[in-house]
């Protein structure tokens, strides 16, 4: 791949009134294991380029995958054609011009370092743990080195660096089935032996499982399951649906709508997450309150609306909600009783007017009173507002890992709403 080249060629070829390109790399190994067997190791370079154009206000847009001269040729002929054809575009706005980016490290040595046998390796010892439980499991090894590069015709150039190191299993044992899985940029502070700990742990505490009612009750959201949800609700948090009063932060702008021990934040500060230097958009990243302290500080916004109502053009990047210090076994005993949830699925909006999802639990439901795991139970069905569930946060532990893009505590929240029981 000649970043060079393909930049000179669109530039020196590209006849349109302006334009935005984006040239995404990857290189990657991916293992994938099922029933105590490897079955497949995929890997290899892959490349994409996107040419978008514009013709005044008639927009093009056009991407392949191969970085030859005629490929390129293909591509300016077809995206400029698309454009000529376009409709004119009401919401049109120029492409982003230079800017300053944050200096960041988004790459690992020690995932770069990672090797194919290394991850077989890894594999095999998964296998022989599950093996020793009678048991089987299955799930995949992945490492991925990508690089993000983009130019416009307005000046803007950037690069951006990243690495990820995944791992996620799925235990089976007779009628019990759990999964845990693991995602950051440094494979360095992997521990097999921790994560397979923590599969064996939900297996066991699955194994003794009881059918528990739909209701209102106590949960301790570990951080994979709030990650999920808050994710949801950032996109529900977009400034433009608000403003045409589709979303329950219309209005709520610098007002307080989340419970007053909640803050959410797009970091370039801490160095355990992923930091993109730029969006899709050439929006460079920036430190962003979108809560504080229980109040609505930002909205994510696109260029054409934070133009029209006069905002900041942001998006979030990554998640970080602060913590404190609260133990899981202390919120065990804030309670008389309530449910551990390790993760959730299948998570869609009811109504997007209230900010209302509804979704399932997975990978195992322990049920605990008077401070004591009793035993596991069915999964359940939820309903609930995100922000609203903030304002009964009770306590926070300390924030952690959660994948890739996110640190984010457990929480202790009161009266979390399950609708119904599941059979799966």
């Amino acid at each position: 791949m000649n970043r060079e080249f393909i930049e000179q060629y669109i530039r020196q070829h590209c006849s349109a009134d302006d334009y935005t390109c984006t040239i995404d790399e990857s290189d990657s190994h991916e293992t994938r294991f099922a029933q105590n067997g490897i079955t497949q190791h995929l890997a290899g370079p892959k490349v994409r380029i996107e040419l978008s154009v514009s013709f005044g206000a008639k927009r093009g847009k056009s991407l392949i995958n191969q970085d030859d001269e005629e490929s390129l040729a293909k591509l300016i002929k077809a995206v400029e054609e698309n454009a000529h054809l376009a409709p004119e575009d009401p919401e049109h706005v120029p492409s982003v011009g230079p800017a300053e980016l944050p200096e960041v490290q988004n790459c690992s040595d020690a995932t770069q370092a990672l090797t194919p046998e290394q991850m077989v390796n890894i594999v095999q010892k998964s296998i022989d743990k599950a093996k020793a439980m009678d048991a089987t499991v299955s799930g995949m090894c992945e490492k991925h080195y990508s690089t993000n590069y983009m130019f416009t015709k307005n000046g803007f150039t950037a690069v951006d660096n990243r690495t990820t190191f995944g791992h996620s299993m799925t235990l089976k044992k007779g009628e019990v089935e759990t999964k845990v899985s693991y995602e950051a940029k440094d494979f360095a502070a992997f521990n097999l032996d921790d994560e397979f700990a923590r599969l064996a742990s939900q297996a066991e505490a699955l194994a003794h499982q009881k059918p528990f009612d739909a209701q209102k009750i106590a949960v301790i959201l570990r951080p994979p399951a709030l990650n999920e949800l808050m994710w949801y609700m950032n996109w529900m948090m977009n400034r433009r649906q608000s403003d045409e009063g589709l979303t329950p932060f219309t209005g709520m702008l610098d007002k307080k709508c989340f419970g007053e021990n909640f803050s959410l934040y797009s970091t370039i500060m801490n160095p355990e997450i992923l930091i993109p230097r730029f969006n899709m958009l050439g929006l460079p990243s920036k430190e962003t309150s979108w809560v504080e302290r229980g109040v609505l500080k930002n909205m994510p916004a696109d260029r054409y609306w934070a133009q029209k109502v006069g905002c900041e053009a942001q998006f979030p990047f990554n998640m970080y909600i602060p913590g404190e210090d609260s133990s899981e076994e202390q919120m065990m005993k804030m309670v008389p009783r309530g449910l551990i949830i390790n993760r959730f699925w299948y998570i869609r909006p009811v109504d997007m007017k209230r900010g209302e999802l509804t979704g399932m639990t997975r990978d195992g439901v322990l049920y605990f009173e008077n401070g004591i795991v009793k035993h596991a139970v069915n999964n359940l069905r939820f309903n609930e507002i995100p922000h609203e569930t903030t304002q009964r946060i009770l306590a926070l532990g300390t924030s952690q890992l959660s994948s890739a893009y996110a640190v984010v505590p457990p929480i202790l929240v009161q009266d979390f709403n399950f609708v119904d029981k599941t059979s799966f």
